[in-house]
């Protein structure tokens, strides 16, 4: 294994944004399948998001299967439980990416899961896997989701830092994979890893005397069904004391064409009414508009035709 891997350190902000003769984060991230920013949080943030976040560890059992590890702890709903992690959800440098690698294929993209992770000493490493495994579709030719892993300790390799295998998102999904050409995701508390979800990973082995921990924020395609049923654990009633901006990546948002409604309108009309006599509204993408104009406009209506 080895812990060279393409990073940016917080003290190049000009990579992020393409400066000129370095390579971007972005081209970073197609390339080798992740790139890690470097003590991205101020060290008050990330001690605010562990003052927050530790009651939840200490009431949380820890987690039962292979896949999720018999020694970790691990749970959601996490801008319920951490007002905090609102702005790492929003960050502008995470959502540059996401413009970039999910925007074009959708007409916006959404959280996926939201997910805190304490790996204690003595867990065993995880089976190699894709999170795009989660959909049972053809891959292949888009980018369902990116992840990011935001590290509130320090991740080392005897610690259970993630395990990467880089460029993996150009081949076969296998288990059986050469730990030496694993990359560690090495990294110091504040920092994020930002992967695809096509990208070979897994945790770590946690060798050490300390546990190590994590918040995941994964994003994905606005029409994916999500990991995390968003209007169980956030419904209106929470989602309203959310920012705007953070509820619609949690899905209270239309996606044209007309997916994902409440009664034929934006879901986010459940902020003002919960009424169930709705007049239901087109929300059409725009050349999808002109389509059906300019079909009528070809074809003069009869009288007394209902549109």
């Amino acid at each position: 294994m080895t812990e060279s891997f393409p990073s940016i350190p917080a003290s190049e902000p000009g990579a992020a944004a393409g400066a000129p003769g370095l390579p971007t984060a972005l081209d970073l991230l197609r390339a080798s399948g992740y790139v890690i920013f470097e003590r991205l949080l101020p060290d008050a943030t990330v001690d605010r998001l562990n003052a927050e976040l530790d009651p939840w560890f200490s009431a949380t059992p820890r987690c039962q299967g292979d896949f999720y590890g018999w020694n970790t702890t691990r749970f959601g709903s996490v801008p319920l439980k951490s007002p905090a992690s609102h702005a790492l959800a929003l960050h502008p440098v995470i959502l540059s990416l996401l413009d970039a690698v999910l925007g074009p294929h959708c007409d916006w993209y959404q959280l996926n899961l939201t997910q805190a992770v304490r790996l204690h000493p003595g867990e065993r490493r995880q089976v190699p896997h894709r999170d795009e495994e989660m959909w049972p579709c053809p891959k292949g030719g888009i980018e369902y989701l990116v992840n990011v892993m935001w590290a509130l300790s320090d991740f080392t390799a005897r610690n259970g830092a993630t395990l990467l295998w880089p460029r993996s998102q150009f081949t076969r999904l296998s288990r059986e994979l050469d730990l030496a050409q694993a990359t560690v995701a090495a990294m110091p508390r504040g920092s994020a890893l930002v992967y695809l979800g096509s990208l070979t990973h897994c945790a770590g082995a946690n060798r050490s005397d300390r546990p190590r921990t994590g918040l995941i924020l994964s994003y994905c395609l606005g029409w994916l069904k999500q990991y995390e049923n968003a209007f169980l654990s956030y419904p209106p009633a929470v989602a309203r004391q959310f920012p705007p901006a953070l509820r619609d990546l949690l899905g209270y948002r239309i996606h044209r064409p007309n997916l994902g409604g409440y009664e034929g309108q934006d879901p986010a009309v459940l902020f003002e009414t919960a009424s169930h006599s709705l007049p239901a509204v087109d929300a059409l993408p725009a050349g999808t508009v002109r389509e059906l104009r300019e079909f009528y406009a070809r074809e003069p209506r009869e009288a007394g035709e209902a549109p």
